[in-house]
């Protein structure tokens, strides 16, 4: 619950390659920062393990997620221990097929946010429901669901150390019933972990968040992938031959992290000229959150006879 006073939030802004030993490297190195600075709770990008050229390419990469993961969940704890400051992470990263989707004939990755605590434990697991299937207009064609299966199930409300948070990712953004129920079920944060390409990125990505504040009255945190990745991966191409021409090792994203308020004020904003990993910081203030509910309530004046 958050209490009267102010919690921190770190949001993490970096760009990942298709070397999930470097990735994991960046990673420690913010969740140290947001120790340091004292954060609560850091909130990393979705894909904060791996970004791929293609299905195949993530597929192979998704295999090595799950060490990526458990060494995250120990190098947690020893930070933690190290530096005597509790925080949680909240990070998106991929997972391989299970048993029983390839039992299935379904051999497509998890996307995935996980939360996790303090002592390294997963407290949540929550798949990516709305997959990024568009034909951006003078940009790329992108087709999530090639690669990614869709989730099944709408994420529990987590007890933070910030309050309570819903889940989601990147392209769930556009979805506002989504935003409208994690409300609805409790929640105070919302978090919306992400790979904006640089065309829908520099359209919506600020008026969403924005928007989405406004419509649940709840602080909307965003981390961001930045910049052009380097998704080459040598010991790959040169399993699978691919030949130079097939290879699609460029891909750039929007960045601009931000905390958002519950009355769609911008709080904090990722400096736009810094390339590298960044952090940036928000104190959370639930005196706010509820002064804004109790004056325009909202949840009070829903016409759910109608909209259900």
């Amino acid at each position: 619950q958050m209490t009267s006073k102010l919690k921190r939030v770190a949001v993490a802004q970096l760009c990942s390659s298709a070397d999930l030993t470097k990735n994991l490297k960046v990673v420690k190195e913010l969740i140290f920062e947001a120790i340091q600075k004292k954060a609560d709770v850091v909130f990393l990008p979705e894909a904060s393990d791996y970004l791929s050229q293609n299905p195949l390419h993530s597929r192979y990469l998704a295999q090595k997620s799950p060490k990526f993961i458990r060494q995250l969940q120990s190098s947690i704890t020893d930070l933690v221990r190290d530096n005597s400051r509790n925080i949680d992470v909240s990070i998106g990263v991929h997972l391989p097929p299970s048993e029983q989707d390839l039992l299935e004939g379904n051999d497509r990755v998890r996307n995935v946010l996980l939360y996790i605590d303090h002592e390294g434990k997963i407290l949540q697991e929550y798949q990516k429901l709305h997959l990024f299937d568009v034909d951006v207009p003078n940009g790329p064609i992108l087709k999530e669901s090639k690669s990614v299966q869709p989730g099944k199930a709408i994420p529990d409300i987590i007890e933070s150390p910030l309050g309570k948070l819903g889940s989601a990712i990147c392209y769930d953004i556009r979805f506002p019933e989504f935003s409208l129920k994690l409300r609805s079920m409790g929640a105070e944060i919302l978090c919306f972990p992400s790979a904006f390409t640089t065309k829908t990125g520099e359209a919506h990505w600020e008026l969403l968040g924005r928007a989405r504040a406004v419509d649940t009255q709840c602080y909307v945190l965003m981390p961001g992938q930045v910049g052009m990745h380097d998704l080459s991966d040598p010991e790959w191409e040169k399993q699978s031959h691919m030949s130079a021409l097939e290879k699609s090792s460029r891909r750039e994203s929007w960045g601009h992290s931000m905390v958002i308020d519950p009355w769609g004020k911008i709080i904090a904003h990722a400096d736009p000229s810094t390339v590298g990993p960044q952090l940036i910081l928000a104190d959370l203030d639930r005196e706010l959150l509820q002064e804004i509910r109790n004056k325009m309530p909202l949840w009070n004046q829903r016409r759910d006879d109608l909209f259900h």
